[in-house]
């Protein structure tokens, strides 16, 4: 049984939803994830000049942004025309998520937040390697961040531990974490919603288990088999693997 605590990852950025180092996973051979590479977060649409300050201040020279461009023309992104960082918009949602009649939205009526997961795996495969292919060039440090940090966030972090050697265990414990969280900012929003849709905005365990069995299926729980069946050079995954 693993000792891992994913608090240990907390970034005190008040004004940045869920913000958290990648850093302090235990990987195999003994090792841990190194601090200040990768930083994840939700959006940061809401930041103030001192949170940005505070963020540059802790390393981060580049910014992907994971949300639809329907997401950042309506709430912008302070990081979209600030000199000191690269921005980068890979949206790994193709919709509106704000719409109820988007057909993803309509999708998670019926299927698990994990069965979308696969779905941004198989049909959004060249955007997560565009993702991860900006993480491998970047100087310094890289945030990466959705609207909450826990679903298309969720889903690079758990690719990006998985190259690096964590175990399943450890890496479903800090994928369900981003809801414990930030449970303050969810719960409200959990409770104006409709029944079928409350799960939209936890990170349950099951979830992450979903996209898991689909790599172990598919492709022989080898993450670097993923990657390369869909397109990534080995250049790209050493560079990236160099990271950590």
């Amino acid at each position: 049984m693993s000792n891992y605590d994913p608090r240990c990852s907390l970034i005190d950025i008040k004004g940045i939803l869920n913000i958290r180092d990648m850093g302090g996973m235990p990987l195999e051979g003994g090792r841990l994830f190194p601090e200040r590479v990768f930083v994840r977060s939700g959006t940061l649409s809401e930041s103030s000049d001192d949170d940005m300050a505070k963020l540059k201040e802790y390393g981060v020279t580049t910014v992907i942004d994971l949300r639809s461009k329907s997401e950042l023309e309506r709430y912008g992104s302070p990081a979209l025309n600030d000199n000191a960082i690269d921005f980068h918009s890979i949206p790994l949602f193709l919709g509106n998520p704000d719409l109820e009649e988007d057909p993803t939205m309509v999708f998670l009526r019926t299927h698990l937040l994990g069965d979308f997961y696969v779905k941004i795996l198989e049909e959004l495969s060249g955007d997560v390697i565009n993702v991860l292919d900006v993480l491998s060039r970047c100087e310094g440090c890289a945030l990466f961040h959705c609207a909450h940090g826990k679903d298309r966030t969720g889903i690079i972090a758990a690719v990006i531990y998985l190259l690096a050697g964590a175990s399943r265990e450890d890496i479903i414990t800090n994928y369900a974490f981003s809801y414990e969280n930030i449970k303050w900012f969810l719960d409200p929003l959990i409770e104006k919603r409709e029944d079928c849709m409350k799960h939209t905005l936890r990170s349950d365990a099951v979830n992450m288990e979903i996209m898991l069995g689909h790599l172990d299926r598919n492709y022989n729980g080898d993450i670097r088999e993923y990657l390369r069946m869909k397109g990534a050079g080995d250049q790209m995954i050493t560079r990236l693997i160099s990271k950590f």
